[in-house]
């Protein structure tokens, strides 16, 4: 049954029309590691809707050692894409979110009520740290939670720490939030583990969103070049109930 999982069939790409929606990208030139001129966002947008996709929500770096993004920066930004975008003929909708580090300024944002940049839904995108786990991950999700928001926890493939015990991403999902992979990660982009990883997240139905986790247009390229194509067309990904919010 699960046969879509290591299909390996060559010279096929993926389409992404029935995804709809991308919710995890980094398009606004010069503010993060992602693209660095409008020129590079409007093609990557290109790209996008070359796939298939009717809607970006794009999620800019907020971390505050690196990436001191505020909602004033980040819609200056993307008005600039979506001028860009307007001129070049695109149809592809632009929207931007964030993507929040846990981190004591964002518990400190998160506590004070100050304005946060959503997906679709009142969805929070929240990634942790990649070296060492937060001591207090599920009291910070519940955090958010209990602000009225819902988590959305960006790649959790690629946090190694917790392979040792992989139980805690069902406690994660059952405690309300929801888990994004990256199609790169499905490409084996990030190496052989997280590739392995990502496929036992998706084996035991813990994923509700796919997203590009897009930085550049050789990330994009990839995705249209990859064989293996099967868990996106089969698995039940919600992204689609995103659109129209």
């Amino acid at each position: 049954m699960l046969n879509w999982l290591f299909d390996k069939k060559k010279n096929k790409e993926v389409g992404l029309a029935h995804i709809g929606i991308d919710i995890h990208s980094h398009i606004i030139p010069g503010i993060d590691d992602g693209v660095e001129t409008v020129d590079e966002a409007v093609a990557m947008a290109a790209k996008m809707q070359s796939l298939g996709y009717s809607k970006i929500v794009t999620s800019p770096h907020v971390m505050w050692d690196c990436y001191r993004n505020t909602p004033e920066i980040i819609q200056a930004g993307l008005e600039d894409v979506r001028q860009g975008a307007k001129k070049a003929g695109l149809s592809i909708q632009i929207d931007a979110a964030a993507e929040y580090f846990i981190d004591e300024h964002f518990n400190e944002m998160l506590a004070s009520g100050q304005r946060l940049m959503t997906l679709p839904g009142n969805r929070l995108l929240v990634e942790l740290p990649y070296s060492t786990p937060l001591m207090n991950t599920s009291e910070n999700l519940f955090s958010i939670i209990s602000k009225g928001y819902q988590p959305v926890l960006a790649h959790p493939e690629r946090y190694t720490y917790f392979y040792s015990d992989p139980s805690v991403y069902k406690k994660l999902a059952d405690g309300g939030c929801e888990l994004q992979v990256n199609i790169l990660s499905l490409t084996g982009y990030y190496g052989e583990n997280i590739l392995k990883m990502a496929e036992w997240l998706l084996k035991n139905n813990l994923v509700t969103f796919l997203g590009t986790d897009a930085h550049k247009i050789q990330h994009l390229e990839l995705i249209q070049k990859s064989n293996k194509h099967n868990w996106v067309t089969d698995y039940p990904f919600q992204n689609e109930k995103l659109i129209n919010i």
